[in-house]
């Protein structure tokens, strides 16, 4: 592996791992997307090590923070992950070997999907959503965890649908991400497909992480919400979109 590789890589990671202690979600999305548009890993390496490197920034951002989480809406959720992670890992294998450029393509809809859910933010409810609507939004996100290591867009958009506070939605998308990580890890490491070069980049970045979180926790950006959510937008839309043109071009 060139020096290159891991450097530019751990710079992707600390911004990624500011932007979700700041805003509670785009770690995964933002170094697969990132990594996969500029070619430095393989996806499959690369969901693997976003995996660990999540479980990194959730130990740095959760502790005290989840004495307000509901209960049966994080455990419905979390049963809706758990089963869905292990099929995502399985097709993914699959695709990796026959089917690379429709990984990216499919990588790429996942990643413009989370950046456009952040302008359509549905209308709050005015009562939680029942346990089946937060087992479907854990399936389809523990499917897209399983594939790239990324949670995010089906289960962020049902948490801004609850009347819930932004610090308990925040505090509870990183807590799903980081069971679906763990849940993740596992999985792969009992088929054997944790190497040395993921565990390499997982030890280059866990450190970096760790930084980014502390620094987004003591020091976050002068922004309103809004700007922060227009930022995201931007991000997102840019790297989703251009992983699909790349491909199709």
């Amino acid at each position: 592996m060139s020096l290159e590789i891991p450097l530019a890589f751990l710079a992707i990671a600390a911004l990624a791992g500011y932007f979700q202690t700041v805003t509670g979600f785009g770690l995964g999305m933002i170094v697969m997307g990132a990594t996969s548009g500029l070619a430095i890993a393989p996806v499959a390496s690369v969901a693997a090590v976003v995996s660990l490197m999540t479980l990194a920034n959730s130990a740095v951002a959760l502790p005290g923070k989840l004495a307000h989480l509901d209960r049966r809406a994080t455990l419905a959720t979390i049963a809706g992950i758990l089963p869905a992670i292990m099929l995502g890992v399985v097709l993914l294998d699959a695709l990796s070997g026959s089917a690379e450029s429709l990984v990216r393509i499919i990588l790429g809809v996942v990643v413009l999907y989370g950046g456009v859910s952040l302008v359509l933010r549905p209308r709050q409810r005015e009562t939680l959503s029942t346990s089946a609507s937060f087992w479907v939004s854990g399936v389809l996100s523990g499917l897209c965890g399983g594939l790239f290591g990324i949670a995010g867009p089906p289960v962020i958009y049902q948490c801004y649908r609850q009347p819930m506070s932004l610090v308990a939605i925040r505090n509870m998308l990183i807590l799903l991400f980081a069971v679906t990580s763990a849940m993740r890890t596992l999985f792969v490491a009992l088929r054997g497909q944790l190497d040395l070069e993921i565990l390499a980049l997982t030890g280059w970045a866990i450190p970096v992480v760790a930084l980014a979180t502390y620094a987004g926790r003591r020091w976050p950006p002068p922004l309103s919400p809004l700007a922060m959510r227009r930022l995201a937008f931007l991000t997102l839309m840019l790297i989703g979109g251009g992983l699909i043109l790349a491909e199709l071009g």
